[in-house]
């Protein structure tokens, strides 16, 4: 797969963000990565929820392929959940807020990412987490994407909430397209 997007790089520029409030936050990271990866990132924002493994937060889509995503995800009053099992590479930046992980391999203590940090889940492994109120992240997922729609969308069609599900297929779906087009997968 030809991937486009390099991790540390992709962590650099969420770390221009880091301290920001949540607008100009956001603003400064888009305006990073569109400045990097000219014509391969949605400047503009759509805020969805985004249900998934037992999480709840909201998301805008920057980036959409079949090889490689790029969202903004988090919530003002934090989120738990089981991490789900992927079959793509995850790599989150974190821009405000903290991230708590833990594995089954390593229960008893938790791991903390804070804002600048970067946290990975591994393709075919899991994690519980939590984020504290204010917590946002860079999130950059790897691999096949299309695989990973049904736990990313799972939880939201099992509340039979089609507007989450509609708005996300719809961002994302114009993505892959777009991308597509340009001969990216």
């Amino acid at each position: 797969m030809g991937y486009i997007f390099d991790p540390e790089h992709l962590q650099q520029i969420g770390q221009t963000g880091v301290g920001l409030p949540h607008e100009e936050m956001c603003r400064v990271v888009i305006e990073g990565l569109a400045a990097a990866y000219p014509g391969h990132i949605e400047t503009k924002q759509d805020w969805i929820f985004n249900l998934a493994a037992g999480a709840t937060g909201i998301m805008t889509v920057l980036h959409g392929s079949l090889s490689e995503y790029i969202i903004i995800f988090g919530s003002a009053v934090g989120t738990e959940a089981f991490s789900g099992r992927y079959h793509v590479d995850i790599y989150d930046t974190m821009l405000a807020g903290e991230m708590w992980t833990y594995t089954e391999e390593n229960f008893r203590e938790k791991t903390t990412h804070l804002p600048g940090e970067m946290a990975l889940l591994k393709r075919g492994t899991a994690k519980g987490f939590k984020t504290r109120e204010g917590s946002w992240m860079l999130e950059y997922g790897r691999g096949l994407v299309p695989t990973a729609l049904p736990i990313g969308l799972g939880d939201a069609v099992l509340a039979m909430d089609g507007v989450t599900v509609w708005k996300t297929l719809r961002n994302y779906g114009r993505l892959v397209t777009r991308e597509l087009l340009q001969g990216k997968i």
